[in-house]
């Protein structure tokens, strides 16, 4: 049984992305957070950043690494959680609700039929292979 939103997109690195009107909101899974451990830092970008699909949006940093939290989409940085500057632990704590990262007005509709995004099931297969 999984505890991710049903109604969450996935990626193969580990981000999720929630579908908020006309804007997503992107964050780490709770297995990311897990495998990194304690969150110490996140080095947010700058709303009004152009991200790229794939790449490198910004990295989180925790007692074990520093990791680059990638664009699930095209488009631009319309909102960045203040919160996590104080409080980077809010990631570990509730990485679906309270330690959402940024917001990203998408150039490209995101749907089920989205390339490289995965539905809840097919990310907790997985998890599923990765765990083994």
């Amino acid at each position: 049984m999984s505890n991710r939103p049903e109604s969450y997109f996935y990626t193969k690195s580990h981000e999720w992305i929630s579908n908020e009107g006309a804007s997503v909101v992107v964050g780490i899974t709770d297995y990311a957070q897990t495998e990194l451990g304690d969150v110490v830092y996140a080095d947010l970008p700058k709303v009004g950043a152009k991200i790229t699909k794939g790449s490198s949006m910004f990295t989180v940093e925790s007692v074990k690494a520093v990791s680059d939290i990638y664009a699930p989409v095209d488009g631009e940085i319309t909102a960045v959680n203040e919160e996590l500057k104080n409080s980077p632990e809010l990631i570990n704590q509730d990485p679906f609700k309270a330690g959402w990262m940024v917001k990203v007005t998408p150039t490209e509709e995101v749907t089920a039929s989205s390339p490289d995004l995965l539905t809840v099931a097919a990310y907790d297969s997985l998890i599923a292979e990765v765990s083994k």
